[in-house]
């Protein structure tokens, strides 16, 4: 398995595992990855940050749906 192959499983796994502080430091330390080519690790942390970005997405999502399900008539039950 090439390192690249390596580093594309450790993603997938950061990804799957949902965890915004493992996937951020996953992004950290791509930067320092000097076996993979500039065009390799951007590719990668390009997965990170959407992954982060729609995890953030998600959650906002789910906390408005919560307070809209909570909130009946203006008022909080």
């Amino acid at each position: 398995m090439s390192h690249l192959d390596e580093v594309i499983a450790r993603v997938d796994a950061t990804i799957a595992e949902s965890v915004i502080a493992n996937m951020n430091t996953l992004l950290v330390a791509l930067s320092d990855d000097g076996a993979l080519s500039r065009e390799e690790r951007y590719t990668q942390q390009q997965r990170l940050r959407h992954a982060i970005a729609q995890h953030g997405r998600q959650h906002k999502e789910d906390l408005e749906a919560r307070r809209e399900q909570l909130t009946r008539g203006g008022s909080i039950l």
